[in-house]
């Protein structure tokens, strides 16, 4: 596989055509009214508007390259069909087993990985661990304090 391969989900890669689309036709165009709005104030070399404006819109079309160039390089993930099995695009449900707590996660390219949402990344610590992992395993990952966690996986 190619490096500059974007490993996504469809559903990682849809989110990621909309933002690209809202950027591009809604975004764009907020920014360019607070241009134009800051450049009737006058002198722009002390306007504050202005130059947040001009920030905004850089920080925008840095953001629209970028998406562009991740959907270019994009590998949609298919869906896991191994049953069982931990791999790329599958749900899995694993528990501590040390404070009996149960999480959910969906592993997934490292650009779409969003712990907070329950996304996490194939290179990760853990999402690697997991990896052609079956229903029953017992796992160890290290922890950023360093010690190593133990889980259970519960469901695939």
């Amino acid at each position: 596989m190619e490096s500059n391969v974007i490993l996504l989900t469809a559903e990682g890669y849809e989110e990621l055509v909309n933002e690209l689309n809202n950027l591009k036709s809604v975004i764009r165009k907020e920014i360019a009214g607070k241009i134009k709005i800051a450049l009737a104030f006058g002198d722009i070399s002390e306007n504050s508007e202005y130059d947040e404006a001009k920030n905004e819109q850089a920080h925008v079309e840095k953001r629209i390259t970028k998406l562009e160039m991740m959907l270019k390089h994009a590998k949609i993930i298919e869906e896991h069909k191994q049953k069982g099995t931990v791999g790329l695009g599958a749900k899995v449900i694993i528990k501590d087993i040390e404070f009996d707590e149960v999480m959910e996660y969906n592993l997934v390219g490292s650009a779409e990985a969003d712990p907070f949402k329950g996304k996490i990344s194939n290179v990760s610590p853990l999402g690697k661990t997991l990896m052609g992992k079956k229903i029953g395993d017992i796992i160890e990952v290290d922890s950023p304090a360093g010690e190593n966690i133990k889980y259970e996986i519960l469901d695939v």
